[in-house]
């Protein structure tokens, strides 16, 4: 079992940047493809960015390229968002999630969420 403890949300105003966090405990997960997903209140989640276990190749959605950057420390089993140039359609709640590949992740483990509200 894998279980993910995301920190780093709160309030910003527009332009500003937050910097989220995902500690992963019970197993390591330097394997394991590890992302963000938001949901937004009264839309559905969907997908931010995936980063593969090497870290080299991230995969964001277009709605973030450019201001949202994935790293991850396989040796503190911590991947971060970095978020840049935030807007309002930015608020959401962001959960981390891991698993096998990026077409699974969903589907695999998942953190408590950490709520990102960007101010106009």
């Amino acid at each position: 079992q894998v279980q993910l403890v995301e920190s780093g949300g709160g309030l910003v105003q527009a332009g500003g940047s937050l910097r989220l966090s995902c500690a992963a405990s019970g197993r390591t997960v330097s394997s394991y493809v590890m992302g963000w997903f938001r949901q937004a209140p009264g839309k559905e989640r969907e997908f931010v960015v995936a980063i593969s276990w090497s870290g080299v190749t991230p995969y964001y959605a277009d709605s973030v390229k450019g201001r949202f950057t994935i790293s991850r420390d396989n040796a503190k089993n911590t991947v971060y968002l970095q978020m840049n140039s935030l807007k309002p359609e930015d608020t959401a709640v962001y959960y981390c999630t891991a698993g096998r590949t990026i077409a699974t992740m969903a589907h695999g483990y998942w953190g408590q969420g950490t709520l990102v509200t960007v101010s106009s």
